[in-house]
């Protein structure tokens, strides 16, 4: 017997699972991570978004503790590290963050998302969008270095299904590649990071999206020497440039 494509839906239903595709366009703030299942890979849509006037991570989408802690290393060491990530600290300082993980009610964790909550928080930061053709995985330390993760081959299989084509790894998970068949790798750009700089680098777009954030700065700061007019009028020029 033979079944043909389009007597599928007859035989099974209707479709109960819908694999995650690749976005064509992704907003600052959001980056496409990799993770590892039971069933086998799939790509996660890291968001993160500011919260004016408010302190602090939010984390939210079933996440484990060892992604919530890889959530605040990764906005302690941009923090930490804003100059040379063309960050304003007072973005951070003075604004709350909130990170979620959207992917209905399926528990997550793993030391596998660090690299990219800390891409998604760099491009809500700095308003460069991360490419939309590229994924990655790996875990961070305080001091900014990428630290290896299991699960590449089914990782990099599921983003590969998504449409993705560049993907970012940790250095040392080099050699898990040989593990890709061979008409998959062909098609994909790996780029080894020893350092979240070397993420940052890859993952980031050169230029600012009109969609920057809006720095908030205290009204009581603003008021400090008595009128605010200097420090209001060159706050309002940075924000606008």
């Amino acid at each position: 017997m033979t079944i043909f494509g389009e007597e599928i839906r007859g035989y099974l239903g209707p479709p109960k699972v819908f694999p995650e595709e690749a976005r064509k366009d992704l907003p600052p703030g959001v980056a496409t991570g990799m993770a590892w299942t039971e069933m086998g890979g799939e790509v996660l849509f890291i968001e993160a978004t500011l919260l004016p006037g408010g302190s602090g991570l939010t984390l939210t989408g079933q996440l484990g503790d060892v992604m919530k802690e890889s959530a605040q290393a990764a906005r302690s060491y941009l923090w930490s590290h804003a100059a040379e990530f063309g960050i304003d600290p007072d973005m951070i300082k003075q604004n709350g963050v909130h990170i979620h993980v959207p992917a209905g009610s399926i528990p997550k964790d793993g030391p596998s998302a660090g690299v990219t909550m800390a891409t998604a928080m760099a491009s809500l930061y700095t308003g460069r969008k991360v490419r939309s053709d590229t994924s990655m995985t790996g875990e961070i330390t305080l001091s900014g270095l990428v630290f290896p993760v299991g699960g590449i081959k089914e990782k990099v299989l599921a983003a590969h299904r998504a449409g993705i084509r560049r993907i970012i790894l940790p250095d040392r998970n080099e050699g898990d590649t040989d593990e890709i068949p061979d008409d998959v790798r062909k098609e994909l750009t790996i780029i080894p990071a020893k350092l979240l700089s070397d993420v940052l680098s890859a993952a980031l777009q050169s230029e600012q999206s009109a969609e920057k954030p809006t720095l908030l700065v205290p009204e009581t700061e603003l008021q400090q020497d008595g009128s605010g007019d200097g420090l209001s009028q060159s706050l309002n020029e940075l924000v606008q440039t």
